[in-house]
């Protein structure tokens, strides 16, 4: 059935006729071009939190960006698709697709059910996260970003079954971590670094991507705690675009008052990477999910610093006006 979901959309002839992963990074970089958008596929815990909206949301509106698909970790994986349906749709935007994870036990509530649930947006074909990651990985090896905003579940699972394939990734850009400050007010005293979501509620699968060999960004607690005022808020919601009043309807499901937008920095940085500038360390991640610097080659690069103004006057700019789509389904 999933094979020829993928077929039936026409989405990769090579993978339906049962081609390999041949293809070299050489020859991948020979197909593409400085001025094409960046191919990304976002790994998502969506519907929790809010931040994770906000950042496909930007990803939605940046024409140097080309989106893939689109696959939920974590919890409910396949209420989480839904709710990525819906905004999807809402936005005009059937060209990406969407891809469930393996679900897992719920640690948190998932506070935007109701949006995803609204009847008219069930008829939808959902292929399972690993068949979607390595059908577009078939197609364009060497040239995919994947943006993990969740924890690792599925990064982990590709590492186990496919660890040849997963290198055939451009590079994964993480929101994870704390290296040398935990959650807390930004404009505060630095609370001392501690265990992250996104790493600690799957602790192996971070060791192993950390391990992988695969070039990882990592966008941790340091340079994400970003709160989105009344003042921003305002200023996105009276754009009345389909996609804002999407995000509207979120966070006021969502019931809280100040969002953090810990996610939407991996989208800045990879469509703007001076927002967060990186540098190279060595990433081990310890039994508690502390994601430590060690002595060794660096494994990583990540960003400690960043300029929360910058970052939101690039964010807003970006709902100035209606974006197009940076291409459509390959």
């Amino acid at each position: 059935m999933h094979s020829s979901w993928l077929c039936a959309l026409g989405v990769l002839v090579i993978a339906c006729a049962g081609s390999s992963t041949g293809a070299s990074a050489a020859q991948a970089a020979q197909q593409s071009t400085s001025t094409q958008p960046e191919k990304i596929i976002i790994d998502t815990d969506i519907g929790d939190d809010i931040d994770d909206a906000f950042a496909v949301a930007l990803a939605l509106q940046s024409p140097n960006l080309q989106i893939l698909g689109i696959t939920t970790t974590f919890g409910d994986t396949a209420e989480r698709a839904k709710l990525v349906n819906r905004l999807l749709r809402d936005d005009g935007r059937t060209d990406i697709l969407i891809g469930v994870g393996t679900p897992t036990q719920a640690k948190s509530g998932f506070t935007q059910r109701q949006y995803a649930d609204a009847p008219g947006y069930q008829n939808v074909q959902i292929a399972p996260a690993m068949d979607l990651l390595q059908a577009r990985i078939r197609q364009f090896p060497g040239q995919i970003t994947l943006v993990a905003i969740g924890p690792l579940v599925n990064v982990g699972q590709f590492i186990d079954k496919d660890p040849a394939m997963f290198k055939q990734l451009k590079r994964v850009v993480l929101m994870g971590g704390s290296v040398e400050r935990g959650y807390g007010d930004p404009y505060a005293a630095p609370t001392p670094a501690e265990p992250e979501w996104n790493i600690v509620n799957d602790i192996p699968a971070a060791q192993k991507l950390f391990a992988s060999g695969v070039p990882i960004y990592v966008m941790p607690l340091d340079s994400t705690q970003l709160k989105m005022d009344e003042t921003k808020r305002n200023f996105l919601f009276r754009k009345g675009t389909n996609l804002t009043q999407a995000l509207s309807a979120l966070y006021y499901e969502w019931g809280q008052q100040t969002p953090t937008l810990y996610d939407p920095m991996t989208i800045a940085f990879i469509d703007k990477p001076e927002l967060c500038p990186t540098k190279p360390m060595h990433i081990e991640v310890d039994e508690k999910g502390y994601t430590r610097v060690t002595d060794g080659p660096a494994n990583a690069n990540v960003c400690l610093h960043s300029d929360p103004e910058a970052f939101f006057d690039f964010y807003l700019s970006r709902f100035a006006t209606v974006a197009k789509p940076a291409g459509g389904r390959p």
